[in-house]
C-alpha cells in the first residue's frame, strides 16, 4: 500500500503558516491576569462614563479593589456633556482619557473615522450580538437596557397598566406621565421615534396634551415614578424595579409594541496614556464576573443568564437597532430639534447624583 504523506505534510505546513500569519484579531484574547500584569506597570487609569458621578466613582473603587496598584481617575456625568470634553482632547491632540463608556453611540463611528479609537477585542467579544459592537473592535456594548413600562403600584392599579403606547394617552393618566427629554437622551429619542413610526407623527402632541412631563436622565425618571410624583412611564430601564420606604416601582413589557433597547459601549483611545489598564478595565467590565453579578440586569453577552421571567436578548420582542439609529448624525440632530420645539428647552430638575 502506498501512503501519500508528502501531500499531508504539505497541508499541515500550509495550515501552520496560515495560523502563524493570521490577523491578530483571530488570536485568543488575553486573560484578566495577563492584562493585570501589564497594567500594574502603568499604575493609573482615566475613565469617562455616562453613568453619573457616583456610579463612575463606585466603578472606579470596585476596580481598584479588584486590581490593587492601579489608581482610577473617574469622570462621570451625562454622555452628551462629557463627549464634548473628549472632542476637545482630540482636537487639542492631548488625549488624557484612556477609556470611555457612553450612551451616545453615534460618537464611536465618528471617532473611529478620525482614527483615534483602538481596535481591540476583549475576551467575550464574540458573545455580543453584532448589532451591539463594532466588527473591528473599536467599541463593544457593556449592557443591554430595554426601555420598559414602569409604574408605581400605590398609584396605578395593575389592571390599568398600559399594554401599548396608545394606552398612555387615556384620560385617566393625565398629568401622571414622565420620560426623559427625547431631545436630550438618545435612548428616549429612539423610543419616541419607534412609537411615532407605528402610531403616527401626532403622537407627541397627544402625549403632551395628556400632561407628559420631561426630566433629564433615566435615573430621575425612576425617581419620579418610585415616589409617585409621576407614577407612570414607558421610558424605564429594567434595573429600576424596587420596593421599600422610598416608594415602589414595578416594570412590565409592552404586550403590543416592540421594546426598544439601548446600551452604553466601551472604547479605548489609540493614544491612551494607560492602554493596558484600559484594556483590563474593558475586559473586566465585559467579563462574566461582572456581567453575571446582578441577576435582574440584562447582559449583552449571549452566554449570560437572562433575567427571570424576561425574554432572551435575541427575542423578536426587542427593537435592537440603537447603533444603526444613532449612526446618522444629521438625521438625529433634525429629530432633536423637532422634539425640542415641542417639549421646550431641557431643564434639569434632578436631585439624583
Amino acid at each position: 500500500m502506498t501512503y501519500r504523506t508528502p501531500g499531508i505534510r504539505k497541508s499541515v505546513l500550509s495550515l501552520a503558516l496560515l495560523f502563524a500569519f493570521a490577523p491578530l484579531g483571530l488570536a485568543r484574547a488575553e486573560t484578566l491576569d495577563q492584562l493585570y500584569e501589564k497594567a500594574k506597570a502603568e499604575g493609573a487609569l482615566s475613565i469617562y462614563t455616562g453613568a453619573g458621578p457616583a456610579a463612575a466613582r463606585a466603578n472606579g473603587d470596585a476596580f481598584e479593589k479588584r486590581f490593587p496598584g492601579i489608581k482610577v481617575d473617574a469622570h462621570g456625568g451625562f454622555s452628551n456633556v462629557l463627549n464634548a470634553d473628549i472632542d476637545k482632547q482630540i482636537n487639542d491632540k492631548k488625549i488624557t482619557a484612556d477609556y470611555v463608556q457612553f450612551q451616545t453611540i453615534g460618537d464611536y463611528p465618528r471617532w473611529d473615522k478620525m482614527g483615534v479609537l483602538l481596535h481591540w477585542k476583549p475576551e467575550g467579544f464574540d458573545q455580543v450580538l453584532p448589532a451591539m459592537k463594532d466588527k473591528n473592535g473599536a467599541w463593544v456594548a457593556l449592557n443591554f437596557n430595554p426601555l420598559l413600562y414602569g409604574y408605581n403600584p400605590d398609584k396605578v392599579k395593575e389592571a390599568d397598566v398600559p399594554k401599548s403606547a396608545l394606552d398612555f394617552l387615556k384620560p385617566q393618566f393625565k398629568g401622571q406621565l414622565v420620560t426623559a427629554y427625547p431631545a436630550d437622551d438618545d435612548a428616549t429619542l429612539y423610543d419616541f421615534v419607534l412609537i411615532e413610526q407605528k402610531y403616527g407623527l401626532d403622537y407627541m402632541k397627544k402625549y403632551l396634551a395628556n400632561g407628559g412631563f420631561f426630566v433629564q436622565g433615566h435615573r430621575d425618571v425612576a425617581l419620579r415614578v418610585r415616589t409617585g410624583d409621576k407614577p407612570l412611564s414607558f421610558d424605564m430601564t429594567n434595573g429600576s424595579q424596587t420596593s421599600g420606604p422610598n416608594g415602589n416601582l414595578k416594570i412590565v413589557m409592552s404586550e403590543k409594541d416592540k421594546t426598544p433597547v439601548f446600551f452604553t459601549a466601551g472604547g479605548i483611545f489609540k493614544n491612551a496614556p494607560h492602554p493596558n489598564a484600559a484594556k483590563l478595565y474593558l475586559s473586566w467590565q465585559l467579563s462574566k464576573e461582572v456581567q453575571g453579578k446582578n441577576p435582574v440586569i440584562y447582559s449583552p453577552r449571549k452566554d449570560v443568564a437572562t433575567p427571570p421571567g424576561m425574554p432572551p436578548i435575541t427575542s423578536a420582542k426587542f427593537a435592537n437597532n440603537y447603533a444603526g439609529f444613532t449612526r446618522d448624525a444629521e438625521k438625529i440632530e433634525a429629530l432633536r430639534r423637532r422634539y425640542l420645539s415641542m417639549t421646550g428647552p431641557v431643564v434639569n430638575f434632578s436631585t439624583v447624583p
